[in-house]
């Protein structure tokens, strides 16, 4: 299957567990009026559960769910298997997050069901030692953050973003390059796209935010405005 065009600078959205239900409808029901007025690419990773739900209320965004297992249909209990959410119309994938880490075989495994069924795959390296390894495996996307960053709000260093940038590059130039440890502010958006990445994205600093969709809109103002620029460094 033909996987959905995915055009940079674009941005993710990735309330992981901390929303679910009626919470993460209506901010993808505010991400996808987002991707419409600034014409972004917007991914928005759901719960399983939700997927569908979220999928037939929104018409702008790439829904992702933030994993799958590299099954096929028949035995696998407790595990995801891929068509399960292709079915309901998810365009993408995280696999390998810090916060549920896969082999690489494992990671491989996954990789391929999802080129199998037109999934997009966002493959996660905690180090310039795993990005190069994880980039041979020729996901689509590659986000690349230093797990300690994770969720503290601070993000990575200029210099490791853009060594990573470069590196995975030097592999696959096909591959694109998330760098979203720690983004909060459109000035984080703006720091990571600077360094030369694909896109970015946020957690934490969106869906901890006193006002979430707020905090949205200016990063995804910033995104526009970034591309409309030409992203000067």
């Amino acid at each position: 299957m033909r996987k959905k065009q995915l055009r940079a600078p674009f941005f993710v959205v990735n309330p992981k567990a901390y929303l679910y239900g009626k919470e993460s409808l209506a901010l993808a029901k505010a991400a996808d009026q987002l991707a419409e007025k600034y014409d972004v690419d917007i991914l928005f990773t759901v719960q399983h559960a939700d997927a569908a739900t979220i999928k037939q209320a929104t018409n702008h965004l790439f829904i992702t769910v933030q994993h799958i297992d590299g099954m096929t249909v028949g035995r696998g209990m407790g595990y995801v298997l891929p068509e399960s959410v292709a079915n309901v119309g998810v365009a993408a994938t995280f696999l390998n997050h810090a916060e549920h880490p896969m082999t690489l075989d494992e990671l491989a495994k996954a990789i391929n069901r999802a080129d199998e069924l037109g999934l997009i795959t966002i493959a996660c390296a905690n180090s310039l030692q795993e990005a190069k390894a994880v980039a041979a495996l020729q996901p689509d996307i590659m986000v690349c953050e230093p797990t300690e960053l994770i969720g503290t709000g601070q993000t990575s260093d200029v210099s490791y973003m853009e060594e990573t940038n470069q590196a995975i590059r030097a592999i696959n130039k096909e591959i694109k390059i998330l760098q979203a440890a720690g983004i909060s502010t459109a000035d984080d958006v703006a720091k990571a796209l600077q360094s030369g990445a694909d896109g970015t994205g946020g957690t934490s600093g969106i869906v901890c935010a006193p006002d979430p969709q707020n905090v949205l809109t200016e990063m995804i103002k910033k995104v526009a405005e970034l591309r409309d620029e030409g992203i000067k460094r």
